[in-house]
């Protein structure tokens, strides 16, 4: 399966992020890709407030993802934000195209590094799995990297491949930690590892990346991790669109040498 990434840059207006989707959809269909992913808060950035636009899953912005899937024939996962509990809204991964539909909203919320995500956010309560074209596919966000259990629980249920899309603050060894962070998901759970990142404003002269104790915007490199730990695809800070060929059956073929699922034990 053909892969694409959407290192993009999303802003405080949701229509021009709707916009960033449609050009990087439209490329990733040229490039002969057959599902493309785009990180945390496309529709819009930390910093901004996330309730006046969040809206639930046959809203306008949703709709407006949907048809650009289904305009092009490709499925599209990407960062949004729906109606939570006591004014807060959940931070979602919306994923459509054609036969397929699914959501899943950030179980893990990011109250570290001087910022809490959980004031403005409501917390999801499940792991989700998803089937597109054959293949399995986890869903993640961001913080959910530093907890190996959901990377596992999505393999268990049958994930060949775990999608992570990401807006991952800037600040003293984030990068290295965001870079072993996400091969050691891909070890512990044997699976690919999408990690799809915001790219860095100051790659593009808009100024400091976030730093600690600020809303998180973006520091890139993004990266496709084998499920033995081992760098596909690698991008830098700035925006980019890549594309990478999986095979799904590479998992299988780990988890016969590796099978750390089938032999951890539960204490």
């Amino acid at each position: 399966m053909r892969i694409a990434i959407a290192q993009i840059i999303s802003s405080a207006d949701p229509a021009a992020n709707l916009e960033l989707i449609r050009d990087h959809t439209a490329r990733a269909k040229e490039a002969g890709a057959e599902l493309v992913v785009f990180p945390e808060a496309t529709m819009r950035a930390f910093g901004n407030s996330l309730r006046g636009v969040a809206e639930p899953l046959d809203g306008p912005w949703a709709t407006a993802v949907r048809d650009i899937a289904r305009e092009h024939g490709l499925a599209v996962v990407a960062g949004m934000f729906t109606p939570g509990k006591d004014g807060r809204v959940r931070n979602t991964l919306l994923v459509t195209g054609p036969g397929v539909e699914a959501s899943y909203d950030k179980v893990h919320l990011f109250d570290a590094f001087g910022f809490t995500e959980s004031e403005t956010v409501d917390a999801g309560e499940t792991p989700v799995t998803f089937e597109y074209k054959g293949t399995v596919f986890g869903l993640a966000t961001c913080y959910d990297v530093r907890f190996p259990g959901l990377f596992t629980a999505n393999a268990s249920a049958g994930a060949q491949v775990n999608i992570l899309c990401a807006s991952w603050g800037a600040g003293e060894g984030k990068a290295d930690q965001w870079d072993l962070l996400v091969r050691a998901r891909a070890l512990d759970s044997t699976t690919f590892v999408i990690a799809c990142g915001q790219a860095d404003p100051a790659s593009v002269g808009a100024g400091a990346a976030g730093t600690a104790g600020t809303a998180p915007t973006g520091i890139g490199h993004s990266a496709v991790i084998t499920p033995l730990g081992v760098p596909l695809v690698t991008l830098g800070a700035e925006p980019e669109l890549a594309v990478v060929d999986l095979d799904p059956e590479e998992a299988a073929q780990v988890r016969r040498k590796l099978p750390v699922l089938a032999n951890a034990r539960r204490f």
